[in-house]
């Protein structure tokens, strides 16, 4: 993407933050590296012509992406393989997870007006997309502005708002609440392999990981912040690796952050990851494979992320 095209994006996603100043990319800077850091750089893989909002893996190694400005849902099949456009634009613009039976959940609502108006007008839908045709069915309504999506072990899915403060619940039974808890500016959203934490990223103002108690939802706890610059570095998107720690993508910083010992740490520094969306892991023995890390961006390029740990 050329300078302007970045410039934009930049410009969009803090519009979508309801930020009020534009903030130049690398200008924020981890405090530390990360004693466990990748080493080398990252390695493009794939690329969708589009905003990557989020991507995710199945057990064949399967990689797919919901595109934010076109709304659909990408399959690639393999790294280098093209992007295969399995649905048009059924608005998928938001977070997308893997469930165990291999279907597609996927986030829509993750444009401004419906960010914005969520937590009053809570309207969006959680879809479900099946990966082989494309076929889409409704999963669940009355969510506010899908930004992003996690899947408890038990079939629970999380879901946040950007520019509201709710954390969505839709239990397997179906009952949903768009409200379930709330974290300010939550972006980035996972679960912890327990199931008994969902862990929320705050995106803007003061940026940092909170933990919710499944058992105690109407209490989140402020876990780590980001000081200094790094408060200028828009965390993003969030997933775990191997021994639980949460991973962060970051959209000035051009690094991936990780959660070690109750701080944050820079796992991954490159220019090329700013701009980045989200992050994931692959699955299996094949494709986008198991203890690979992947990263996805506003430019719409999926790099494999030398992380380390």
């Amino acid at each position: 993407m050329r300078r302007r095209g970045r410039a934009l994006a930049v410009l969009a996603v803090l519009g979508a933050l309801g930020a009020g100043v534009l903030v130049p990319a690398g200008t924020a800077r981890a405090a530390q590296r990360c004693a466990s850091a990748g080493a080398g750089g990252p390695v493009q893989v794939g690329y969708v012509p589009d905003w990557v909002e989020s991507i995710a893996v199945d057990r064949r190694g399967r990689m797919f992406a919901t595109a934010y400005f076109s709304g659909r849902v990408y399959r690639i099949d393999a790294p280098g393989a093209a992007p295969v456009a399995l649905t048009g634009n059924i608005g998928a613009d938001g977070g997308i997870v893997v469930r165990e039976d291999g279907r597609l959940l996927v986030g829509t609502g993750n444009d401004l007006a419906h960010s914005l108006t969520g937590g009053l007008l809570p309207v969006s839908k959680l879809l479900e997309v099946d990966p082989e045709t494309g076929a889409v069915s409704v999963y669940a309504s009355g969510l506010g502005g899908i930004d992003g999506v996690a899947l408890a072990p038990d079939g629970t899915v999380y879901t946040t708002t950007l520019g509201g403060s709710g954390i969505g619940r839709v239990t397997p039974d179906g009952r949903v609440d768009p409200a379930w808890a709330r974290v300010p500016q939550p972006n980035g959203i996972a679960v912890s392999p327990d199931g008994s934490q969902v862990y929320v990223v705050q995106t803007t103002l003061a940026p940092g990981v909170y933990r919710i108690p499944v058992d105690d939802p109407g209490h989140p706890r402020r876990w780590v912040s980001a000081g200094g610059t790094d408060a200028l570095a828009l965390p993003d998107g969030l997933t775990l690796d191997a021994r639980g720690r949460p991973l962060i993508a970051t959209h000035a910083a051009g690094e991936v952050w990780r959660v070690e010992d109750g701080s944050l740490c820079a796992a991954a520094s490159d220019p090329a990851l700013r701009l980045s969306t989200q992050l994931v892991y692959g699955r299996g023995e094949q494709g986008f494979a198991a203890g690979r890390l992947y990263r996805a961006g506003v430019d719409g390029r999926i790099y494999e992320v030398p992380a380390g740990g």
